[in-house]
Parts: structure tokens; sequence; C-alpha cells
């Protein structure tokens, strides 16, 4: 047995049962699944999944709303610029490939905003394809079981997907069950802090436990900060656009937040991301949403 037939044993009785992993689930909700789950927990995405499948259920639905209802749909999920590449992502979808998410890897990693671990995620978990599919959870699996070490550190390199891609199945089929085994035990058993070793399928196999070292003091990742942010006033700004119905002046807008030299830079900063657009010097709306004549656009 390899690590990847024992990651599969388990995986068949103790994966999630989350919506996107249903055998009717279409590439395209595999996009906005993986697209949804960058750095947001499944807790919160699950019901935006939901409401966004049902809402835009192929490329086309989104392709014709403008990006300001992406925005709008979004809500409080977090980095709404990921809306805006899902926006992209349709159009591109349906100019290029005719409303049908491409299969091919280097045609994925073209579309708007689809990075190497995006792309690899929909053609391995939508196409069953053998790619190495490398998250954070991923890299520690990996990292502990066969390099013992207790840690991955923070980014991801060209010598993580080739150390997942040898612990592959050359079989296509069976690869893509591998890689999302890989990534569920790393999501719900070998996680960061408090790693459940007595579930994992390589308990007596792993090399890091078998070293018997501790777990390394602090995250490897520092905790990001919310409160008091940039990121906090720009949320609190698209608030107020999203739930507008014209333009909202800056009057407005000057009321959600007392400092005003990083309340101006968080709006410049939404309107800089394609987020936002002027109307004029004093007047905003989500992107999109003004008439074409009237935009004083600053993309």
């Amino acid at each position: 047995m390899t690590l990847a037939d024992d990651a599969i044993a388990w995986y068949s009785v103790n994966a999630r049962d989350l919506p996107w992993r249903q055998p009717d689930t279409t590439p395209w909700g595999v996009l906005v699944s993986e697209v949804m789950l960058q750095q947001t927990p499944v807790v919160r995405v699950e019901p935006a999944w939901r409401s966004w499948m049902t809402r835009w259920p192929v490329p086309a639905a989104l392709a014709d709303d403008p990006p300001s209802e992406a925005i709008r749909m979004w809500g409080r999920l977090g980095y709404p610029r990921r809306a805006m590449r899902l926006h992209a992502c349709a159009v591109a979808i349906v100019e290029r490939h005719g409303g049908r998410v491409p299969s091919d890897l280097d045609e994925l990693l073209a579309l708007p905003g689809v990075g190497t671990y995006t792309g690899r995620a929909v053609a391995t978990f939508a196409y069953g394809q053998r790619h190495p599919v490398v998250d954070t959870n991923v890299r520690r699996v990996v990292c502990r079981a066969v390099e013992g070490r207790p840690d991955a550190g923070p980014a991801t390199t060209a010598a993580d997907l080739v150390a997942m891609s040898e612990l592959l199945p050359a079989d296509e089929a069976t690869a893509a069950k591998a890689s999302i085994a890989f990534m569920e035990l790393g999501a719900i058993v070998c996680t960061a802090r408090a790693p459940k070793c007595v579930d994992c399928p390589f308990h007596d196999v792993c090399a890091w436990r078998l070293t018997g070292q501790p777990l390394p003091e602090g995250p490897s990742r520092k905790p990001q900060r919310y409160a008091g942010t940039d990121r906090q006033v720009r949320g609190l700004l698209l608030e107020v656009l999203r739930h507008a119905t014209g333009p909202v002046p800056r009057q407005r807008l000057d009321l959600v937040w007392q400092d005003e030299v990083q309340r101006a830079r968080a709006l410049a900063g939404l309107v800089e991301d394609g987020l936002v657009e002027s109307l004029g010097a004093n007047d905003f709306v989500l992107a999109g949403d003004a008439p074409r004549g009237d935009i004083q656009s600053l993309l």
C-alpha cells in the first residue's frame, strides 16, 4: 500500500459531504468553489456557493450581468476582487471557449485570475486529470509524512509540486482521488496546530511522527489583523455601495470611517482595483453600475 492508497481509503470513509463534490457538479461549480475557498473557511463558503450557483449556474449567465452584480452577490466573503476575477473568467470562458470551462490546463491557466493552484484544482477535481494540486494543507501533509518536518513554510514552491507529483498514482482517475484525499486529510486531521495523529491513515509511517519532534512554536504564517486595517475600511465602503440604488456621494462614504486619510486611501484602492468607479470627483458606484457615457474610469 502506498500513501496515496491509504489516503484514498481514508477519504472514502471520512470525506466531508460538500456540495461542490457531488457527482453532478459542473466544472463551473468546481471553479467557483475553488475561488471562493481561497482564504475563506468552508462554513462561510457553502451557503454563498449555493446562492451563486442558483443564480449563475453557467458562465454565460454571469457574463450577461455586470460585474457589480458579482460584487453584490459576493457579500461579506472577503477579498472581493475574487468576485471580479470570477466575472472576468465567465466572460473569457464565453468568448474563448463557447461557455464551457476548458479542460486543458494551459487554457485554464490563461483565464483571468486563475493561478497555479486553481488551474490544477479544476483540471483535477472537475476533469479527473493527473496534476499535483498543492495548497497549504497538502504541503503540510507531505512535509510531515514524507520529509519528517512539522511545517512546510509559508509559500508553495516548485519542489512542492514535484514532491506531490511523485506521490500520485499513474492512473489519472486514481491520481485525482488521491489529490482530493491528501487535501482533505490536511484540512481535518493533519492540521497545523492540533493534528489528530491517532486518526491519520499515515500514523504508522509518518516520518515526522516517528521522529517524536514537537510542533514548532507559533504559526508558520503570521495571523492577519483585520480590525482597523484598510481591508476593514474597504469592506465598509463596499457595503454602502452594494446596497445603493444609484450613485453614492462622497459625503455618504465619509460617514463610514473617521480617519480621513485611511478612508481616502481605501476608496482610491477600490477604484484602482476596478471594484468601484467614480462619476466625476464626488460620486461613486460599483463597477458596471454607471451609465457608460457618464463614467470617469480610473481603472
